[in-house]
């Protein structure tokens, strides 16, 4: 629930910061809400490996958005998060998947939720990893941005007021 919670809270305020129309908002606060929905279709035990993945179990993993995109497109009112929910992870360099997407062509809730949802990765303990502290998370946004990230939207999300953010637990 915490994770969903601050997706929507960071994807919200680069969104209106950015001048997103209203449904464009709407429909990326649901894609923040339910962007790993995919994941419902992978084997649980790839998810909760805590070593280092094989290459094969990294290629199951990747069809998580693909998957989630299929199932929001088949409800109405879930369309337009669809396409955000596919690609939030195509690269900035084009070397994201599914489908490679570079730059302007990745749709701009997409490139929201690579940055929204990496950070809030990067501030969380996995079985894999500790968590970052606020600042290293910082600094490997400004060190991926132009290549893993928009830096548009990495500059956007660095002026977010963490100090006042109450939903700051991430486990």
């Amino acid at each position: 629930r915490g994770h969903s919670e601050r997706m929507v809270k960071y994807v919200t305020h680069i969104g209106k910061n950015l001048g997103m129309a209203k449904q464009e908002l709407k429909d990326l606060e649901m894609a923040a809400i339910l962007h790993d929905v995919g994941k419902l279709g992978i084997d649980k035990s790839v998810f909760l490996k805590p070593g280092k993945l094989t290459p094969e179990e990294y290629e199951v993993i990747k069809k998580h958005s693909t998957i989630g995109a299929n199932i929001l497109s088949r409800v109405r009112f879930l369309k337009g998060s669809a396409e955000y929910v596919k690609h939030h992870h195509e690269r900035w360099d084009g070397n994201g998947y599914p489908d490679k997407l570079k730059g302007m062509d990745i749709p701009l809730g997409a490139r929201i939720l690579a940055v929204v949802d990496s950070f809030d990765a990067m501030m969380s303990v996995r079985p894999y990893k500790k968590a970052m502290t606020l600042e290293e998370a910082f600094a490997e946004l400004k060190r991926t941005s132009g290549a893993q990230f928009d830096p548009e939207i990495v500059e956007e999300f660095l002026n977010f007021d963490f100090k006042s953010d109450t939903i700051n637990n991430h486990s």
